[in-house]
């Protein structure tokens, strides 16, 4: 009957290492490692108001500015998304003029197409 006895450790109970499962707490690490993940996802889309992103009929435009003063301009046209970047290089080729651009004293920029008159600007009072 030597292998079906049984210890008894008293009040103190089992000696340190013995009938611990070292995995036991990893378990636990990785319950509350999803949960924060999803806290995280959930106050990220409610931080940058960009619930749109996830609906599949919304058209979207983010434009985001990196540390390093780089431009980017992200696109969502229902299920498609485009993202561009702005660089400030000049570029060169063959076109045709469309119009022309003034910006007005308050910062505005107005566009007119070729062959119309330029918009009056009333003044300031």
């Amino acid at each position: 009957m030597r292998f079906v006895h049984r210890h008894r450790y008293g009040s103190h109970g089992p000696p340190p290492g013995e009938d611990e499962d070292p995995l036991a707490g990893l378990a636990n690490l990785f319950d509350v490692s999803i949960a924060f993940i999803v806290a995280l996802l959930i106050a990220l889309f409610t931080l940058f108001s960009s619930t749109d992103l996830l609906d599949p009929e919304s058209s979207t435009t983010l434009v985001k500015t990196n540390a390093d003063g780089s431009m980017e301009i992200i696109s969502k046209t229902r299920e498609s998304i485009k993202v561009q970047r702005v660089t400030d290089t000049n570029l060169s080729g063959q076109g045709t003029r469309l119009g022309i651009a003034y910006q007005l004293p308050d910062g505005q920029v107005v566009y007119v197409p070729e062959g119309e008159a330029p918009p009056t600007i009333p003044p300031p009072q």
